[in-house]
């Protein structure tokens, strides 16, 4: 049994070892750099790290776009590479809270905890608002994820939660959101790979 516990935990540390290699090594090739504190997106886990001296201090699931990968304009496709948090918005934003336009006007969202639709995309509890940091990939006319307006943030279907459901953003349950908007800064890098 003792075996047995060990060896999970050697995968463990092995695949958590993998992860930080893998972003590190993506920053020193896109930028000349790591980062002491990284937001790292799996499109593949459907999972969201926090990553802080190359060690991965959080774990959440997430669901990015139905429609897969990809930058362009209008097409609702999570867009891959670097990012860094340009806005947070919500701090004062109620659990399950809706925002229409960045800002909460009283409406609490009705949680769909099963693999329902809702009417609307609502977004809930905290927005982190996505800047990109790749010209040519995410930055620029047509790709740029600002003005696509990607974000991580809360949703009413928290059942879809670990595949993918959004049109384009990041999704989190509305207690993961509102605990990870706690936790980073303005600035914080986000990287988003396949």
């Amino acid at each position: 049994m003792v075996q047995i516990i060990l060896s999970f935990i050697m995968i463990f540390y092995s695949i958590n070892d993998d992860i930080v290699e893998k972003v590190n090594q993506y920053c020193i090739d896109k930028k000349g750099t790591t980062y002491s504190e990284i937001l790292f997106v799996s499109i593949r886990l459907q999972k969201l790290f926090h990553i802080e001296n190359n060690s991965i201090i959080g774990e959440y699931p997430i669901s990015s776009a139905k429609k897969g990968v990809g930058n362009q304009k209008n097409s609702d496709k999570t867009p891959l590479g670097l990012h860094s948090i340009k806005e947070k918005h919500g701090a004062e934003t109620p659990l399950k809270g809706r925002m229409i336009g960045r800002i909460f006007y009283g409406h609490i969202a009705a949680i769909y905890s099963d693999t329902s639709s809702s009417k609307t995309d609502d977004i809930t509890s905290r927005i982190l608002w996505l800047s990109g940091e790749e010209k040519g990939v995410n930055k620029g006319e047509n790709i740029d994820s600002y003005q696509r307006y990607i974000y991580i943030h809360g949703t009413s279907e928290e059942g879809k939660i670990g595949t993918p459901a959004s049109h384009g953003c990041i999704r989190m349950t509305n207690k993961d959101v509102i605990k990870l908007f706690s936790l980073v800064k303005l600035n914080t890098k986000v990287l988003i790979l396949e």
